[in-house]
């Protein structure tokens, strides 16, 4: 049974139909890449995944239930994580403080009121910040960060709580070669416990760290298969390598 699952999404903008009929699955411990040209609907797939809108048509169903209803609250409790393009860090904090605000949100009215949580998590924090090679900097405002480490903050921010599934889109935007190799560095032992679907622009990035690609053309899917599979497919090769 796949962990995500969607089933003939549609998503319909006015006049333009940016999905149509779009379906296809995620498996447990799988990383899975979303490509395409510019504006092939790749975004807008994770955002109807994530709640943060509502497919016109289809269903998404996650951990064998139908979540195409729940709110992004509803989906996150359930186990669903997300990073979208833009940092969402909170500069005037200390990198600690980001990461404890967001295991906080994992915790109990009752535990927030009492205060206990900054103690029983500290621990956590501070893995979750060595992880993410950011143990160093725990006390320093996440302001001082560079861009490449301000995502790598906040993408250790959406793993802390330790999710099943984490979304991310185009997390590698802006950083530097070297940047890039240590995201991929960073991101390949979360597989043990949480699956990936991600969508990036950078080709070599996407095939080094995804066990399975699927391709989106005009809101539909063109391709859905293994890098290899993908790789080799004609069509592909025609209507999207071409044009990225």
């Amino acid at each position: 049974m796949p962990l995500l699952e969607t089933q003939g999404i549609v998503k319909i903008f006015g006049k333009l139909t940016a999905l149509d009929d779009v379906g296809f699955s995620v498996n447990q411990n799988e990383f899975h890449g979303l490509i395409g040209p510019n504006g092939s609907g790749k975004s807008t797939l994770m955002k109807c995944i994530a709640g943060a809108e509502t497919p016109s048509a289809g269903k998404v169903h996650f951990s064998d239930r139908d979540i195409t209803g729940l709110s992004s609250a509803e989906r996150a409790r359930a186990g669903m994580s997300l990073k979208f393009q833009i940092t969402s860090v909170l500069p005037a904090l200390t990198l600690y403080d980001n990461i404890l605000l967001s295991l906080q949100a994992q915790s109990s009215l009752l535990s927030l009121i009492g205060s206990r949580t900054r103690a029983a998590l500290h621990d956590q924090v501070m893995e979750t910040l060595d992880q993410f090679r950011l143990a160093d900097q725990a006390k320093n405002p996440a302001a001082i960060l560079s861009h490449g480490q301000q995502q790598w903050l906040e993408i250790a921010m959406a793993l802390a709580w330790r999710p099943r599934l984490l979304l991310l889109d185009e997390p590698t935007g802006g950083m530097s070669l070297e940047e890039r190799r240590v995201t991929g560095e960073l991101l390949r032992p979360i597989k043990e416990f949480c699956s990936l679907v991600i969508v990036e622009h950078d080709l070599d990035f996407i095939r080094d760290i995804c066990d399975r690609l699927t391709v989106l053309d005009q809101g539909k899917i063109l391709a859905s298969g293994t890098v290899a599979e993908i790789q080799s497919n004609p069509e592909v090769q025609e209507v999207y390598l071409r044009r990225v």
